[in-house]
């Protein structure tokens, strides 16, 4: 036992001692981005070490992803060295993001390779960098490791980049000398800083000022797949110009030193958002700005994760919160962390311009079409979504409507809109969600990029600055809630009424163009594709009680080959008392039936209508904020 005690003693002794060399010398970190549009990145690291046992770690858990997703199954080609000489590492058995290795004698500082393989998918989440043969989104935790057991910001990193002929990039990272046309080195940052702060770069590269006269600076760094891509108008760099000016006049502060919107516009990568302090990874797809349908529906990007930088990252659920990327996240707060940002972000949209008070509130009423018609809200509640996020970030498909995805983002939305309804009703409108967010977001005044962690007591103390109230039952209610139907008290309480129509509203009309086929999830309860394979069918709905199922193909409806257009007249026709039911011809797995829907209620599509007699708090909450 005593020799065991000895052995523990130099242990912990020799990892102070790497501990210190790190907080007195920076890791540098290289990584060359000409073989980017072949899918492959190349990074080189230097770490200053001590001689004797080492652990070394790959980034695990990812701020902002929320799961233990950091791609290490993209990594390849990692090898070790000290003075030359190959250095042998073994993958712990248990944890397959750490390695352990010995440091030989006479070595101070440990040469690492690695390779990252951006071969992702261009559908769905990707936690790996996005590449095309025009541009590169590099995200530094997939090209490095660093010292086992130590805080993110105690960890200090020189990196540098070195990018292909031709291109340029955009990043929060201030530059300090450029070592060639092409390779550019930064100024010394804190591991926490290098992971938030991310590099697009790309042939076709711009980047455009916003609201040049605010300060902090605010940039609009974009890279697409042609030089098209970057062509935005001047309407819209108008409207991003004014979410800046709104933004400071919500939240009253500013939490960066400069602020960069990082858009890559390609068909050829993953599409989604990823909050950062100091910038945004906003991927969409390539002809997002020149296409007025796509500009409209992915009008939420921008502002949402723009919020983050207040919502998120300055202010942060204190399970979310965590000194590396090794120690588990706690989601239980996301309904704030993502809900209350999904609310902000659609509201900013509206008075920044994006969107028209009508087409924010159509793309409210499809939000709570969808939570009206997710019979899964009756054995999970909202807080079970946020809880178990980090499982439910990677389903998808089918069945989400029973099972449910990460609906804290939507139906947190309609939580925080009940909220400010309910403020401004509480107040006769003399104070607003306006007032709770510029206090809670804006605590401090303007700042540097730090966190300042929160918990469900300080958001109910932060609400009953504003108005007295049992906020902590008021949330409880809504969180824990297994009601059938969309919570739709703030809808209500802002003037309106959910229906459905016949006819669809500009959001429905444009997602069906996007989809390519029409919408049935409202009237038989499917989900189809072109050729008819039924994607996904709703629970309890007409659909279901035939037994329909997702994978199963359409092949005929009333006897005539199936076409989107066939089946949409059908349910047109079909509605009315005494009409015939639908009938279909199904296929699954080479077995085939005829089904018959009885449905008679024609095309539904969800709008939002005002009811009379009650005070518009709808359009009141979308007003612009600033001139």
């Amino acid at each position: 036992m005593r020799g065991s005690s000895v052995r523990m003693f130099l242990s912990t002794a020799l990892f102070a001692a790497t501990a210190a060399a790190h907080a007195q010398t920076p890791i540098t970190l290289s990584v060359d981005l000409n073989d980017a549009p072949r899918k492959i990145l190349h990074a080189t690291e230097t770490l200053p070490v001590q001689p004797g046992p080492l652990t070394l770690v790959f980034p695990k858990w990812i701020p902002g992803e929320r799961m233990p997703s950091g791609p290490i199954d993209a990594q390849a080609g990692f090898l070790i060295s000290g003075n030359g000489s190959p250095i042998q590492w073994e993958r712990d058995k248990l944890d397959m993001f750490t390695y352990h290795l010995t440091v030989p004698a006479g070595v101070s500082a440990l040469d690492v390779k690695m390779d990252f393989l951006a071969t992702a998918g261009t559908a769905g989440f990707s936690a790996g960098a996005s590449t095309s043969a025009s541009l590169a989104l590099l995200s530094w935790n997939t090209v490095l490791v660093y010292p086992a057991g130590m805080n993110a910001d105690d960890v200090m990193f020189t990196p540098s980049i070195t990018i292909p002929a031709g291109w340029r990039f955009g990043t929060a990272l201030e530059p300090t000398a450029t070592g060639s046309s092409l390779t550019t080195a930064f100024k010394t940052v804190s591991l926490e800083t290098l992971i938030d702060s991310p590099v697009l770069a790309g042939r076709y590269f711009r980047e455009v000022p916003l609201a040049p006269e605010i300060t902090p600076k605010h940039f609009l760094d974009m890279a697409g797949d042609g030089p098209e891509d970057v062509a935005l108008l001047d309407e819209h760099i108008a409207q991003f110009s004014k979410l800046v000016r709104e933004t400071g006049a919500l939240y009253k502060s500013r939490h960066y030193n400069a602020y960069h919107f990082l858009v890559t516009l390609s068909d050829q990568v993953a599409h989604f958002g990823l909050e950062h302090h100091q910038s945004s990874d906003d991927r969409v797809a390539e002809k997002t700005f020149s296409d007025d349908q796509a500009f409209f529906l992915n009008g939420l990007l921008l502002p949402h994760e723009f919020t983050h930088s207040w919502n998120g990252k300055y202010r942060r659920p204190a399970g979310l919160a965590t000194p590396n990327y090794q120690k588990p996240m706690i989601g239980d707060l996301l309904w704030v962390y993502e809900g209350l940002t999904e609310y902000l972000g659609d509201v900013l949209a509206a008075r920044s311009g994006i969107w028209t008070p009508e087409q924010y509130r159509d793309r409210l009423a499809a939000v709570a079409a969808d939570l009206d018609n997710t019979p899964g809200r009756t054995w999970r509640n909202l807080q079970d979504t946020a809880t178990m996020a980090q499982v439910l970030y990677t389903t998808g498909g089918a069945y989400q409507n029973w099972r449910r995805s990460t609906d804290f983002y939507d139906e947190g939305e309609l939580l925080w809109l009940d909220v400010d309804t309910t403020i401004r009703e509480k107040t006769a409108g003399k104070k607003s969600l306006n007032d709770f967010v510029a206090a809670f977001h804006g605590l401090g005044g303007n700042t540097p990029p730090k966190v300042v962690p929160y918990t469900f007591e300080d958001v109910v103390s932060g609400l009953n600055a504003v108005v007295p109230n049992d906020w902590s039952t008021f949330l409880h209610a809504r969180l824990d809630s297994n009601q059938p139907g969309a919570p739709l008290g703030g809808i209500n309480n802002g003037g309106y009424k959910l229906t459905y129509t016949d006819t669809p509203s500009a959001w429905s009309a444009a997602a069906i163009a996007q989809d390519g086929t029409p919408s049935f999830w409202y009237s038989l309860g499917f989900r189809l594709t072109r050729d008819g394979t039924i994607q996904d069918v709703l629970i309890h709905s007409v659909a279901d009680k035939t037994a329909l199922g997702p994978g199963m193909q359409v092949i005929a409806v009333n006897g005539r080959a199936y076409s989107p257009a066939l089946l949409r007249a059908a349910v047109k026709d079909s509605k009315g008392e005494g009409r015939p039911a639908i009938e279909l011809i199904v296929e699954n797995t080479s077995t085939y039936r005829v089904v018959a829907l009885n449905y008679h209620d024609g095309e539904r599509f969800p709008q939002l209508v005002r009811a009379a007699g009650t005070p518009d708090r709808l359009d009141e909450i979308v007003k612009p904020m600033t001139k």
